[in-house]
């Protein structure tokens, strides 16, 4: 058996293992000048929680552009796979608790201990366009969670001056030295009750547009 098909057979690495990533992610946070736009002062616990919406390839610096308080009160929905369990290893050495899950895999048990979260004035975390994609497009999730519990959707976009993508799917960004890390949290959106389908996909159609726009992405998808 070859190396790689050994490799993707671990479940689960020991989480100490994900602690040198992790410092080295702060360190080049540390070494880079930093911003927050958050022009509602969303960032302010008493207005918690939110259902929060990123994109895939903005993950790598996510976590600790909030301060420890915001990330002791987050929980992060991630996918019940393999791969899924690696990025709940990375999020929990930073503070943040996961709910693992999706439509296709523990989606009942997901929805309850997301209701849970919530309920507990614990944020919400979502990927729309997560795990494989396609990039910037969004799922019906974050609209279907949002109409069922009752709350705001907040997009939020970790931007970078500059940047290396990788050849993945999503396209993943990695900044460059030197350069500026941008947190952009846009205005909450609520979602409406009883939706029918024609009314999910609107709502989806607008909460794209949202992420997109604070993300500043230029391309014709």
């Amino acid at each position: 058996m070859s190396v790689k098909k050994k490799f993707r057979q671990i479940k689960k690495f020991p989480t100490w293992l994900f602690i040198p990533p992790v410092l080295l992610i702060r360190f080049i946070k540390f070494c880079m000048r930093t911003k927050i736009d958050d022009p509602n002062g969303c960032m302010n616990p008493e207005t918690y929680p939110y259902i929060t919406i990123t994109w895939h390839n903005r993950l790598m610096f996510f976590p600790v552009m909030f301060p420890k308080y915001a990330r002791k009160k987050t929980a992060a929905l991630i996918s019940a796979s393999r791969d899924g369990q690696y990025i709940a290893d990375i999020v929990k050495v930073c503070g943040i608790q996961s709910v693992r899950g999706s439509s296709s895999r523990r989606g009942a048990s997901a929805l309850k201990a997301s209701l849970e979260c919530l309920q507990n004035k614990c944020n919400l975390s979502m990927t729309p366009d997560g795990p494989r994609g396609p990039r910037y497009k969004m799922s019906k999730g974050p609209v279907i969670m949002a109409s069922k519990t009752g709350f705001p959707v907040l997009p939020l976009s970790v931007n970078y001056s500059s940047y290396w993508e990788l050849k993945s799917w999503d396209r993943f960004q990695i900044p460059k030295p030197w350069g500026k890390i941008t947190l952009v949290m846009a205005d909450p959106i609520n979602i409406p009750p009883d939706l029918s389908d024609e009314e999910i996909e609107n709502w989806r159609k607008v909460l794209e547009e949202k992420l997109n726009a604070i993300s500043q992405i230029k391309e014709k998808m």
